[in-house]
Order: C-alpha cells, then sequence, then structure tokens
C-alpha cells in the first residue's frame, strides 16, 4: 500500500512538472520553443493561462482566466483581456531582434497588448514601430489586475485569514499551550522577536518595528510558497517581480530614513574620525550606501526566486529540447531534488530579507557608544 502511493506521488510529481512544457506546446512536429516558455511562466501577464490543448478538430484550445483591463486614458476604461487576445487574430510581425512575433489588438478599443504592455493604436488601427523593429506607439496609463496583482491581493486575504484563526486561539484560551495553526506560527514569531529585531535592533527599541519585520516575515515566505506554483501550469511568480522586491526594500528604505537618530546622519554627513578634507568624498559614498542597502535586497530576493523557477523549467525542457524520453530519468529527479530544496529556500529568502531589514533599521536607531 505505501510502495503503491509513493509511486502515485512520484508519477503526479513527473505529470506536473512536465505540465508546463505541454500547456504552451506548438503545432504538432514543431520544436517546443523552451525560452518562450520559460518565460511565460514566470512573467506577468494580463490573463491567467491554465492550458492549451487539441480538440477533436484537432484546433488548439485555450484555458484561460481573463482578469480585468483597467486603464486611464481620457477616463476610466474597464473591459477583460479576453476583448485584446482573443477577438482578432494576432498581428504577425517581425521584431527588433529579426525574428517572427506578433502582438494582439482589438480596433473597436483601440488598444494592442505586445510582450504584455498594453499600446494605442494609430489612425490605421495598428502599431507603431521605428526602424529598429521598437514599439513607439503611447501607452495608457495601465492599472489592470494582472496575474501578479491578483496574487498579490489572494496572499493577503490568505494571509489574513490565516493569522486571525491564530489569535483566536489566543483569545478563547490564553493560559494554556497554542493549539492548531497557532502552535505552528507563535515558534515562528518568537524566532522572529528573539533571533531577528531583538538582536539587531536592540532591547529598548524592537518591539517599535515588530509589525513590519512580521508582516515582510510572513508575506514573502506565503508568497515565496505559492511562487513554487508557476511551476505546475497556471502558477504566479509574485516574489520573482522585480517591482515587488522593489516596493518592499522602498517600505525598508523609508523606515529606516524616517526612523534614522542624530548620530545615524551624524555619521553620514560628518563621519567621526574622518578628516574634514575628506568629507567631500565621504558623504557622496554614504549617501549612495543609504540606497545601494535596499537595492542589495531588491535584487537578491528577485534573483534567487527567479533563478530557481528558470532552473527547473529548463531541466524539464530538456527532454524536448533533444526529443527524446530518456532524459526525463534525469531531468525529473533533479527537478524534483530542486523543488523539494526550494522549500527551504522559501523560508531562507523571508529570513533573509527580514534580518536584513532590522540591521539596517538597526543602524539607524542605535545611539552612540
Amino acid at each position: 500500500m505505501l510502495n503503491t502511493a509513493i509511486k502515485a506521488l512520484v508519477w503526479t510529481v513527473v505529470m506536473l512538472l512536465s505540465a508546463p512544457v505541454f500547456s504552451s506546446s506548438p503545432e504538432e512536429g514543431e520544436p517546443v520553443d523552451v525560452t518562450e516558455m520559460i518565460m511565460h511562466h514566470i512573467k506577468d501577464a494580463h490573463e491567467w493561462h491554465i492550458l492549451t490543448y487539441t480538440d477533436d478538430n484537432d484546433g488548439k484550445q485555450h484555458v484561460s482566466i481573463h482578469l480585468p483591463i483597467i486603464l486611464i486614458d481620457n477616463g476610466l476604461k474597464v473591459f477583460s483581456s479576453k476583448r485584446l487576445y482573443h477577438e482578432e487574430s494576432p498581428i504577425q510581425i517581425t521584431n527588433a531582434e529579426g525574428e517572427k512575433d506578433h502582438y494582439y489588438l482589438n480596433s473597436e478599443l483601440g488598444y494592442a497588448v505586445y510582450h504584455e504592455t498594453i499600446y494605442k493604436l494609430n489612425e490605421n488601427g495598428e502599431l507603431d514601430f521605428d526602424e529598429a523593429g521598437h514599439v513607439i506607439s503611447a501607452k495608457p496609463y495601465d492599472f489592470s489586475i494582472t496575474k501578479h496583482v491578483f496574487t498579490l491581493l489572494f496572499s493577503s486575504v490568505l494571509l489574513i485569514f490565516l493569522l486571525k484563526i491564530a489569535v483566536k486561539t489566543y483569545k478563547r484560551d490564553g493560559m494554556h499551550p497554542p493549539k492548531g495553526l497557532a502552535r505552528f506560527i507563535e515558534p515562528i514569531v518568537i524566532f522572529v522577536r528573539d533571533d531577528i529585531a531583538r538582536t539587531n535592533i536592540g532591547e529598548a527599541k524592537y518591539e517599535k518595528y515588530m509589525p513590519y519585520l512580521l508582516t515582510a516575515f510572513f508575506f514573502i515566505w506565503i508568497n515565496n510558497m505559492l511562487g513554487l506554483v508557476p511551476i505546475f501550469p497556471g502558477g504566479a511568480n509574485l516574489t520573482g517581480d522585480i517591482s515587488f522586491t522593489l516596493s518592499l526594500a522602498a517600505i525598508t528604505l523609508l523606515i529606516t530614513v524616517f526612523s534614522g537618530n542624530k548620530h545615524y546622519w551624524g555619521h553620514i554627513f560628518a563621519t567621526p574620525g574622518v578628516p574634514f578634507w575628506l568629507l567631500p568624498i565621504m558623504i557622496p559614498v554614504e549617501i549612495v550606501g543609504i540606497f545601494a542597502k535596499p537595492f542589495a535586497l531588491m535584487v537578491r530576493l528577485f534573483a534567487n526566486i527567479t533563478a530557481g523557477h528558470i532552473i527547473i523549467l529548463s531541466l524539464t525542457g530538456i527532454i524536448f529540447t533533444f526529443g527524446s524520453a530518456a532524459w526525463a530519468g534525469l531531468s525529473i529527479p533533479m527537478s524534483l531534488f530542486l523543488l523539494i530544496l526550494k522549500l527551504l529556500v522559501a523560508f531562507l529568502q523571508a529570513f533573509i530579507f527580514t534580518m536584513l531589514s532590522a540591521l539596517f533599521i538597526g543602524g539607524a536607531v542605535a545611539e552612540e557608544h
């Protein structure tokens, strides 16, 4: 019975790891573009593509969730992404690299979507390109609910829901050891408090920053876990989106800057022990350091999460690149190993971001010794 369950689990993982390639396969007989498949699964999009299958008439059928497009262009305009992607046939073009490409448009709406960026059509109902093949058409202000935005909202609601369950446990019976979900969350909260906040910020001031540090840790962790889904059909790679990591790093920067005491700013504009004539050199260096720290936070989280997805999808794509199922004996076990390893990375990246944020804040609020 146990062996049967293990075999079923292994085959399920094999099918799921292979599913992204199948879901974006080209016409029969054509080679699979592994690069396009990988980029399709890690980039943001205005529709949530689940899979593609061949119907009884050998036609390609797409299963997608059509997300709302919200534009500000001479007023507010809201419509379904289906009207851009599927109401008219794609326009075939040659891109700036000299490769065959395409974009979708809707003549009635007056917009087109090219590489998930929405542009306005010209008077002839087309996009404008320069001599090098780059789009030069005007863009409206895009506030659409993309799949990354939807994932952001979903993870926020999910996190609030889970933490409220834990809080209710303490409200009902705070005199006894926690039960259920609270038993799992309490050690993590204590870990963030004692090993991250208290250690890096100090006993006197750490409590003020605990709400942000806990929120950052759990928010990054839960999105890293949800981010494992892009390996399967229909996932969203939120923490691998640099705009997401930029926003988190910017919040850390603002908290650090506005929490800085006179000792912190004095160290930047009048570095102790430095000769007066060196200050014109040291001050710009210190100011660059203020922005370099959150920049490193942004890039570290983005690069580690995105690289993990690319490696796993690349290993799966080897099977179709060489056109031999024999490669599955190598690529699938390696992909499975990396997938399990990413469970650790999901926690580790949340810890590193939170710890470095606490370290930067601690340096800003530290008193002069």
